[in-house]
This record gives C-alpha cells, structure tokens and sequence, in this order.
C-alpha cells in the first residue's frame, strides 16, 4: 500500500490520497491521534484495540465502524471499546447502507453517526459529511449497533433463499420478517423504533440483502447452491483474493444468544445458525421457517 498507493486486497483501483500517511505502528498513531476509527472484523477487535485503547488520549473521538456482537462477552463494539479505552469518553459509531467500494468511488450514499453524547455525534457527522456522502445524526448508539450486527444474519438466509432459487416473493418475506426480528432484539434492548425502521435498520438491511457487493448475501448464496459451510470456510482462505470473511458468520452465534439472553424470538436468526453450525441443510432452513404456527402479523 505504502508503494503502489492503493488498497489492491479490498478497494482495487481507488487511488490513497498522498496526504495519508500509512503505519504499521498501531498504537504510536493512535495514541498521536485527536480521532480514531476502528475498522476490524469484530472477532479479531478487542484483540486489536486493547494494545492502542490504553494510550489514547482522554479527549479523543474513538469511531466504531464495525457491524457486529463479541461473541464471548455479547457486548457492541462500543461497550467493548469502553472497557478497552476506560480513559476515552466520546464513542460512536458509523453505520447505515454503504459498500465501500461504492463509498470510496464517490457513489451517493447516506449514514447515521451515532453516540449517547448528541455533541459528540454532531461533531462525528460533519467530520464524515461529504459532498457525496449524506451523515444523520443519533443518539441511539444500542440500536444502530444492534440492527446493523442483526441484519448480516438476515443476510445470510435471503442469499440462501436466492440460491436455492426461491425467487423474489421469498426474498421479501426474508427482508420483512427479518425486519421484525430486529425490531424485536432492538425494542427490548431500548433501542428506539425509529432506529429499527431508519437507515441502520432497514436501509442497511435492504441493501445487505439484495446488494452484489455484499459479502453476506453472497455466502448464502454459496450455500443455497449446494456448498458446505466447511467448504467454504477451508476455500476462502486460501483464495488470496482478499475478501474478509462475512461478518454475519460470526455473528449469527452472538445474536441468537443474545436474543436468548432477552428471550426474544428470532426464528429466522436460529435457523442461519442450524445451517451454519448444526450441519441443516439449507433448505431445511425454509421448511422450518414455513412450517412455523400460524400466528398474527402483529
């Protein structure tokens, strides 16, 4: 990267401004740093950030852009960030509907930026607002984070659902029930009914269902046109193409023992983790969702 000034891994073809500097040197940048954004695959976060967390500065912004649950603790990345970073007091998060590779390419997109803090998440959105990139402000850090873990679980059974050949009608059902699964984990997390039915929510859920670009949706894809979950955990390392392994693999663990923990109901949530942990066949996933009781819509 420092050489060729480009990503070739994750964003082939998107030139890195000659104003960034590029270190190795995690915690000596940080701890240099007024602002810190963490972008790693959540299971590999807290091992990450706990070198760099103890010398952050007190009054520096610490900026989660993960999508995802620690599956040990079941914690958000900012409730993780907080043990981490004790000292640093303004945490938030980035969030919403956006591919990289599109956000990077100077495509329109809009997100929610989120901490307890309103100064906080008011000063993270005009720091991220751009001419092409529309950022709203919350204070909803729980459900932001909670919707956008959910949905790459979703994800994962409307690529099933598409690569099983279900077609269109079975994709909607997916992306409205799924809907109603993280209204009900976020509702009885405090989250607010807004955040659900907003951009983090269903925006970001839409797109991570139907989108090409996501990652999600194209491993249930794999498994809807026969692959093996083993077989496609042994192929994607050794593939050298760079692309990270879908969060919603990880994280369809944390969010059933999540949604446990609050004894909420997320069937299509528990049927992903059958398939991905328990050997289900993937259309087991769609006679189990099928045959459920039936029961009003609300």
């Amino acid at each position: 990267m420092r050489a060729r000034r480009e990503n070739e891994f994750y964003l082939p073809g998107v030139a890195l401004p000659e104003t960034i500097d590029l270190s190795d040197r995690w915690a000596e940048a940080a701890g240099a740093s007024e602002v810190v954004l963490m972008a790693v695959p959540s299971r590999f976060a807290r091992a990450a950030m706990t070198p760099v967390g103890s010398v952050l500065a007190a009054d520096a912004t610490l900026i989660s852009v993960i999508k995802g649950v620690e599956e040990d603790s079941l914690k958000t990345m900012t409730a993780m960030l907080a043990e981490v970073a004790p000292a640093v007091k303004r945490l938030a998060v980035l969030s919403g509907p956006s591919f990289a590779a599109e956000v990077a390419r100077g495509k329109p997109a809009a997100i929610v930026a989120a901490a307890r803090d309103e100064a906080v998440s008011r000063g993270v959105q005009g720091l991220f607002a751009s001419r092409t990139l529309r950022v709203y402000r919350s204070v909803d850090v729980d459900g932001v984070e909670l919707a956008g873990a959910a949905k790459n679980v979703i994800a994962i059974a409307a690529g099933i659902s598409d690569g099983l050949g279900l077609g269109s009608s079975a994709r909607a059902a997916l992306i409205t029930r799924g809907l109603a699964e993280l209204a009900r984990l976020g509702l009885r997390a405090g989250a607010r009914a807004e955040t659900i039915y907003g951009l983090a929510g269903l925006g970001d859920l839409v797109l991570t269902c139907t989108g090409d670009l996501s990652r999600n949706r194209a491993l249930g894809l794999r498994i809807g046109h026969g692959e093996s979950v083993a077989g496609i955990a042994a192929s994607t390392p050794s593939d050298h193409t760079g692309h990270p392994v879908a969060e919603g693999v990880s994280n369809a663990r944390s969010i059933r023992r999540l949604a446990e923990r609050m004894r909420v109901e997320m069937p299509i949530v528990a049927a992903v983790c059958r398939v991905l942990y328990e050997g289900a066949p993937a259309n087991a996933m769609v006679e189990e969702l099928l045959n459920r009781e039936l029961k009003a819509e609300f």
